[in-house]
């Protein structure tokens, strides 16, 4: 028995000894702008645009990016790069992932700093960069969007193609950011190549899909969670969480809702 209680003891002392694994944290900032940071504290932002109507705290949330390591941009439209070129700056070591097309011409056209883009970042739907050591993947998937960026006299400049990003932690989760997108039948493949914990879903109608629409796609996906964006930062942007809710339950679709707060963190 004396025996048993020292290895007991002796095995307790062990698992108290090993460090528990840090927390990937997800903060959204309204419309379809987020910050990921990595259990050992990358931080990674996608479609910047902390300057939306629903940030009250854009100029402080700016201030506070003092060490981003990757942008990652779904398309050239200005409600998901208007803040890029501005972290960038700030930030001269982060780099900018996007597709070739879109990475050039925000180069040419928005000034963005052109040593932060190169061939190593740029990717297309089917292909995946491991990026940060490994401690990043992330993939190009098919977007039903356009994919111009828009230049300060109003004119527009052909950007390539739209895309949604999976992004997959090492040893953690994997997130689904489905950019500016219709509903399409392919996105029932998302989910063949690894579980996805968390759907990053437009649902604002109009530009993108509508609460129905987005309802069907977290249904062919099947994420662990759905989380809606891209909803409520201009009037014409008629979807909302609650049809969303009640569109989620009507066509069956499993996953967990959570409808996050501008500003808000969760952990995972």
């Amino acid at each position: 028995m004396k025996q048993l209680l020292k290895a007991v003891i002796a095995t307790s002392a062990l698992v108290l000894a090993i460090p528990a694994l840090a927390a990937t944290q997800l903060t959204w900032y309204g419309h379809s702008t987020y910050k990921i940071v990595t259990p050992s504290g990358k931080t990674v932002i996608i479609d910047p645009w902390f300057n939306n109507p629903t940030n009250p705290n854009a100029k402080k949330d700016m201030e506070a990016l003092d060490d981003v390591s990757l942008i990652l941009a779904t398309h050239g439209h200005f409600d998901h790069i208007a803040d890029a070129t501005a972290i960038a700056e700030n930030n001269p070591t982060a780099m900018l992932v996007s597709t070739l097309e879109l990475g050039k011409a925000m180069v040419k056209h928005m000034k963005f700093p052109e040593g932060q883009f190169n061939m190593g970042t740029a990717g297309f739907p089917g292909g995946e960069i491991s990026l940060l050591d490994g401690e990043v993947k992330v993939g190009f998937v098919p977007a039903v969007h356009g994919g111009s960026v828009e230049l300060e006299n109003g004119d527009l400049k052909e950007a390539g193609i739209a895309v949604g990003f999976v992004v997959s932690i090492k040893n953690g989760p994997r997130f689904y950011h489905t950019g500016d997108t219709d509903l399409f039948s392919d996105m029932k493949l998302v989910n063949e190549f690894g579980k996805i914990d968390a759907m990053l879903v437009a649902i604002g109608d109009r530009f993108t899909m509508g609460p129905e629409r987005a309802a069907e796609a977290v249904k062919l996906v099947n994420p662990k969670m759905a989380i809606p964006n891209h909803y409520g930062t201009f009037n014409i942007l008629s979807g909302t969480p609650e049809e969303f809710a009640k569109a989620l339950k009507k066509r069956g679709a499993k996953a967990n809702l959570k409808v996050m707060k501008v500003g808000e963190t969760i952990k995972f």
